[in-house]
């Protein structure tokens, strides 16, 4: 078989990749990346707003560009896709961020240091993504037969996912955890936002370098399922990685968002998990019948909105009571 095709440009794609370098410096040497403090719910908020907006105001222009190069129809396909793929993604981070909540706590990471550690993170997932949405396009383009046993993959991952959705995550029994701990020298404090430190003339490495070795492995994990996740919307590797993309980068604003109302949308594991299925599904059904994207975007929009009215519904009774 032969390469994935994709309508994107050369340009297309050093522009958007020249834009993520962009935000990220931006990120970093502007936004105070560089100094420690503690993310507000309104800086949060500001970011993440302005992270779907871009996402949306991306959307548009793509559509926009499409329609006048290639036409309405392909115009409209493509913009869903990217819409469907981001909505997946940006659902499938939520548990992520579950998973951050409980590493930050069992650390005890001070507030005013997470922010650097994930924006490390971050850069990490971006390079980790990029490489595993090459190598699933290049898969596909070789065996079309991959998409199949990605979609039995999903189906298995979320019926996981509603077995253990209540199990919580217990890092004292983490191998990596042990492994790390016997090999490298960790001091036991922190020391600002430091990596590493000088205790009487010995460098040690800080915590918060086990911290971020378990962020990267969360979202390489998270990432298997998620990047098979939007090959079945759509294989074309620019929409797949431009909405993961997206999806990463405003990962960060949306931990610090909901880091203090996560107990409240506990259902919401049910329902990434209930996507998971749904997708899977659509992967195992598309030789005998293709379920349109406007379709696959609204089931799971539905999905994603019942669980979290349900979460919001039952937390409120439970404080009532």
């Amino acid at each position: 078989m032969g390469a994935v095709v994709s309508f994107a440009t050369w340009p297309m794609w050093l522009g958007f990749i020249a834009f993520v370098l962009a935000m990220l410096a931006f990120d970093m040497l502007v936004l105070g990346g560089r100094h420690a403090h503690k993310v507000s719910v309104k800086e949060a908020l500001g970011w993440s707003l302005a992270w779907v907006v871009l996402a949306l105001l991306f959307s548009a222009l793509l559509w926009w560009y499409l329609d006048h190069s290639v036409g309405r129809e392909f115009a409209n396909q493509k913009s869903l896709e990217f819409l469907s793929g981001y909505l997946i993604e940006k659902s499938l981070s939520v548990d992520n961020i579950f998973v951050f909540l409980v590493i930050f706590g069992y650390f005890a990471v001070p507030a005013e240091i997470q922010r650097r550690v994930l924006l490390f993170g971050v850069i990490g997932a971006i390079v980790m993504r990029a490489v595993m949405i090459l190598l699933g396009a290049w898969l596909i383009a070789q065996f079309s037969w991959i998409m199949y046993l990605f979609g039995a993959f999903l189906i298995v991952t979320g019926i996981k996912m509603l077995i253990f959705a209540d199990k919580e995550t217990d890092l004292n029994q983490n191998p990596l955890l042990t492994f790390l701990r016997k090999h490298l020298r960790i001091s036991n404090s922190y020391d600002g936002e430091k990596f590493m430190t000088m205790r009487d003339g010995v460098r040690y490495f800080t915590p918060l370098v086990l911290v971020l070795i378990l962020i990267e492995v969360t979202d390489l994990v998270f990432a298997v399922d998620s990047i098979p996740a939007i090959f079945a919307i759509t294989t074309d590797p620019f929409i797949v990685f431009t909405s993961n993309m997206f999806a990463i980068m405003g990962l960060r604003a949306l931990y610090f968002l909901l880091v203090d109302v996560a107990d409240r949308f506990h259902y919401l594991k049910y329902g990434l998990a209930l996507v998971l299925v749904f997708v899977g599904g659509k992967m195992l059904l598309a030789y005998w019948y293709h379920i349109p994207v406007m379709w696959s975007l609204a089931v799971v929009g539905l999905i994603l909105l019942a669980s979290v009215l349900i979460s919001l519904v039952l937390s409120r009774k439970k404080t009532v009571g």
